[in-house]
């Protein structure tokens, strides 16, 4: 018996069959959980946001589709839907979720052209990390000289973490932490292996990254190491372990600076998030 091919998931506009709605188009999108029917302002944002609202009664049976389109990847990250289109042009967008006055749910659909970079539920940082007023940054008892975030809006407190050097709570779970690496110890625990257990752990968390006081280039200039050698095993780790970034901040102020803002947007994230 021959096995039927599978269903490719399609993205499909239709016209809105209210004619005293304001917004004249419904978009379906085939999440994972199921489908998510919106009525929205326009059929793609080309070239502004365009709003959308939750359809209260579901895709219509004599639906007038407009376009169906392959899907490659639809998915739910946070307060954003991430539509990554099977087709050349036109093809990647991100609906972001939000509160607007009264409390009221706002959804806005963008894409590269209507915005530089979509930024879900936080704020560019800046002078603050994400905007917000103070971090309480954890140190793990186990880090021997840390950072202290002396020119940071951020104060310190010690406590054993379940992985990696610094983290941030929010309501007493840890959302994020960094582990801290010199070249030195990135390259030994490289050749040792436990460069690789310590990523597994990491990756256990909500957020987490690697942040290596040096640069990249560095890795080419070790003296009693082949330098290929090395950036072929980190390159196969971020592989394996995609959801744990490793950054090369050039130096020990930069790696500080660096894990100071991450942890932070880690922090309006997840408080986004959760709301």
């Amino acid at each position: 018996m021959t096995t039927p091919p599978p269903r490719v998931p399609l993205f499909e506009v239709a016209a809105n069959p209210d004619p005293d709605s304001t917004l004249p188009f419904l978009i379906r999108l085939p999440l994972p959980g199921g489908e998510l029917v919106l009525k929205a302002r326009d059929s793609w944002p080309r070239t502004a946001k365009v709003y959308c609202h939750r359809a209260e009664h579901g895709w219509p049976r004599e639906a007038e589709i407009i376009e169906q389109i392959p899907v490659r990847s639809c998915q739910h990250r946070g307060v954003a839907i991430d539509l990554v289109l099977d087709r050349p042009r036109e093809n990647r967008s991100q609906l972001v979720f939000t509160r607007i006055q009264g409390g009221r749910e706002g959804i806005f659909w963008q894409s590269a052209r209507t915005t530089r970079q979509a930024r879900p539920g936080i704020r560019v940082p800046r002078r603050r990390a994400a905007e917000l007023a103070h971090l309480t940054i954890l140190i793990d008892t186990r880090e021997r000289y840390p950072y202290k975030f002396n020119h940071q809006q951020a104060t310190t407190e010690r406590q054993a973490l379940p992985a990696g050097d610094y983290g941030i709570a929010h309501d007493g779970e840890i959302v994020a932490v960094v582990e801290r690496k010199s070249l030195t110890d990135l390259v030994r625990r490289l050749i040792d292996g436990q460069l690789t257990y310590a990523l597994a752990g990491l990756a256990t968390l909500p957020r987490a990254a690697v942040v290596v006081e040096d640069r990249y280039s560095s890795l080419f200039k070790l003296e009693h190491t082949k330098p290929g050698f090395v950036v072929e095993m980190l390159a196969a780790l971020t592989v394996r372990y995609p959801a744990v970034p490793i950054h090369f901040a050039e130096t020990r102020p930069l790696a500080e600076e660096w894990t100071y803002r991450f942890l932070g947007a880690a922090l309006a994230y997840h408080q986004v998030a959760s709301s």
